[in-house]
């Protein structure tokens, strides 16, 4: 199991440049990603859920236009980094899958429910998708009130392609 600094700077809200470590499934680096490309950070609930799995596969589906416009896509939710492996793997998400155990980096993002309404579980991670361009300001932000929706992944790509390449 490898921790992974993940250096994040935007422009909104009280989010500031901090430090954060997340547990990788599959131990690979992730650091200051948004310096070398663009990011769409996407948060989800749960793994193995309806909503979820169409949701990131929708993303895995689509990675070769994300992939155009210089951009990585991540994952985060508060699952185990075992169940992401495991996820990852079944539903074939090229991209990584990071768990915020500790949910800190969900809090940071607004992202996180206090109580998820459909089970009544506490802290579980909230739906939200964030454009994070190269110089880490985020240029779009959509965090669903409604586990049951998915991002907007058209006005995702449409923030991307403002970002450049």
């Amino acid at each position: 199991m490898a921790l992974s600094p993940v250096w994040w700077h935007c422009d909104m809200k009280r989010l500031m440049r901090k430090n954060y470590i997340l547990l990788d499934a599959n131990q690979w680096p992730l650091i200051d990603l948004s310096s070398t490309s663009n990011v769409v950070l996407l948060f989800f609930p749960l793994a193995f859920t309806g909503t979820c799995t169409k949701e990131l596969c929708s993303a895995r589906d689509d990675i070769s236009k994300y992939q155009k416009l210089n951009t990585t896509v991540v994952a985060i939710s508060v699952d185990s980094l075992f169940t992401l492996g495991k996820f990852r793997e079944e539903q074939k998400l090229p991209f990584d899958l990071l768990s915020d155990f500790n949910k800190e980096v969900s809090r940071k993002y607004d992202s996180l429910y206090e109580e998820f309404p459909l089970f009544g579980l506490k802290g579980v991670t909230k739906r939200s998708a964030f454009v994070i361009d190269k110089h880490g300001i985020i240029r779009y932000a959509e965090i669903l009130a409604d586990a049951t929706k998915l991002p907007d992944f058209a006005k995702i790509k449409e923030a991307l392609e403002q970002c450049g390449k």
